[in-house]
């Protein structure tokens, strides 16, 4: 890495996306101690406040190394999405930033611009919700209008939904509202754009690795501190391993069968992770590892 970090711009904005696990946040903090960066979290889970091991947040060590911002500042329950991300931001660029995670979403909102969607009613969403648990995914899937079931990620159960939420709400379809997208708050040519791109074994040994690490430093425990307020349909219920874990809490799974299912459900988020930089970052400079 040390090539590369030679390489890189000491002016310009650096956002740095990769899968989980990929090393991402090592670079970003050596690249703020380097040239006095913010680091700027743009993922999606490391947001929330009840989440620190298992969604790999930086270490205390880590933040007073270098200022972090985005981190563990909302509530498991409060409303949070990329336009919520984009306005926290905004101000933030007025300093040098290193901007790095691995919701893909964060990053083409912020370089190709973000449609301004109406929230969603709680009504819509309770109804959304209903027909999601009791037919799942794709009995929403089959009420898109075609330019939306044609570019959303079928793969995605939240993103099905929130694309029907949005057509139920508005009567446009959300390919609609993407195609109305207004400019980009950090046009890409302005900033030094990364993307990690690992060898997929050489990825999921670390992954595994690393989750193994986060048990050892008691990641159940902060799960069993979080299951009192457990609520599977939440955004911040989607940190990878926690329905594992409280599964075993529950004495659905006993607990090895949980690790080896979280570790599973991480190979196959990084999985889809690959997939989105693929497809939606083909611009970015892309930094094969190992």
């Amino acid at each position: 890495m040390s090539d590369l970090l030679s390489s890189l711009s000491r002016d310009a904005p650096i956002l740095i996306a990769g899968p989980t696990a990929s090393g991402k946040s090592a670079l970003a903090l050596d690249l703020a101690a380097r040239d006095g960066r913010l680091v700027v979290n743009a993922d999606a889970l490391q947001v929330y406040a009840c989440w620190h091991l298992l969604t790999a947040r930086p270490s205390a060590e880590d933040e007073a190394t270098a200022p972090h911002a985005l981190y563990g500042h909302i509530a498991r329950d409060a409303p949070y999405s990329v336009g919520h991300w984009l306005r926290e931001l905004t101000p933030l660029l007025a300093r040098p930033v290193v901007i790095v995670g691995g919701t893909g979403l964060y990053f083409t909102a912020l370089t190709e611009g973000l449609a301004e969607i109406p929230p969603t009613p709680p009504a819509i969403r309770s109804e959304a919700d209903q027909i999601r648990a009791a037919q799942g995914p794709a009995a929403l899937l089959a009420n898109l209008d075609p330019a939306t079931a044609a570019r959303i990620d079928r793969q995605n159960p939240a993103r099905i939904q929130r694309a029907w939420e949005v057509l139920r709400a508005t009567g446009r379809g959300l390919a609609d509202w993407q195609d109305d997208t207004g400019p980009p708050l950090l046009p890409l040519h302005q900033a030094q754009a990364l993307v990690l791109t690992p060898d997929p074994p050489w990825l999921n040994a670390r992954i595994d690795r690393r989750f193994d690490a986060m048990m050892a430093a008691g990641a159940l425990d902060e799960v069993r501190a979080e299951l009192p307020f457990w609520e599977p349909s939440r955004p911040s219920a989607r940190a990878i391993g926690a329905p594992e874990l409280i599964a075993h809490l529950k004495g659905e799974l006993p607990l090895s069968d949980a690790i080896a299912a979280a570790k599973i459900a991480s190979h196959q988020y990084a999985k889809r992770q690959r997939t989105w930089f693929r497809s939606r970052m083909r611009s970015w400079q892309r930094i094969a590892l190992p």
